[in-house]
């Protein structure tokens, strides 16, 4: 998976100070550097994305499965879940009718949360947060800024946190039994969590989610 997008968890990224006698033009490259850094790595590669565009839902599946080393997708549920999710994730992007360098960025942006999950157990807050400061840099925001940077524009950006609300942060409990529970655990104590926390949230996370979308 991809290793990040360059932005700490729950932390806005500092602003770039320029130093005393610094030229307009190294001030420029600076902000280049800390962009690309948010951007990349990529998840899937231009022929892998150019790949998938070519086949079926079963054969995007498979593609994805390969290119994920998954080879137990009969018997490991886990596999199979995360598999639905990628799978999931770009079906939708292909509905929204992507140009290539937004199917890069939205497939990276949905494997950097399952990383970010997996490796440093970010919360749902954390990751709304993230999502706001990922969100600022290749959404509409940034605009004003350099208009190349604009990968995504203001519709897009929204459809994609509405995207993210259902597929990721409404069952965010799930990936968390996924990651760091057993199996029964995850059959047996899914649903009830994931109700339990939505009725105490939904308030909260809704309206978080609506500030998202008109920042």
């Amino acid at each position: 998976m991809a290793t990040s997008l360059g932005t700490t968890l729950g932390v806005a990224t500092p602003a770039v100070v320029t130093p005393v006698g610094t030229s307009p033009e190294s001030e420029k490259d600076a902000e280049l550097q800390e962009h690309e850094v948010i951007l990349s790595p990529d998840f899937l590669s231009v022929a892998q994305i150019t790949e998938m565009l070519a086949k079926d839902v079963d054969g995007v599946e498979q593609k994805l499965a390969t290119f994920l080393n998954f080879k137990s997708l009969k018997t490991c549920l886990k596999e199979a879940i995360l598999l639905d999710y990628y799978v999931s994730g770009f079906l939708w992007a292909r509905s929204m009718d992507f140009s290539i360098i937004q199917y890069l960025k939205f497939m990276t942006l949905l494997d950097m949360f399952l990383h970010n999950l997996k490796t440093l157990h970010t919360s749902l807050e954390d990751s709304l947060k993230w999502l706001g400061e990922v969100m600022a840099e290749i959404g509409p925001s940034h605009l004003q800024k350099n208009e190349k940077w604009n990968i995504f524009d203001v519709k897009q950006a929204n459809a994609i946190i509405d995207y993210l609300k259902i597929s990721l942060f409404q069952p965010y409990r799930l990936y968390e039994f996924l990651f760091y529970s057993t199996r029964e655990e995850i059959v047996i104590g899914t649903e009830t969590e994931i109700n339990e926390k939505l009725q105490i949230q939904e308030e909260t996370f809704n309206a978080r989610i609506e500030k998202l979308k008109k920042a």
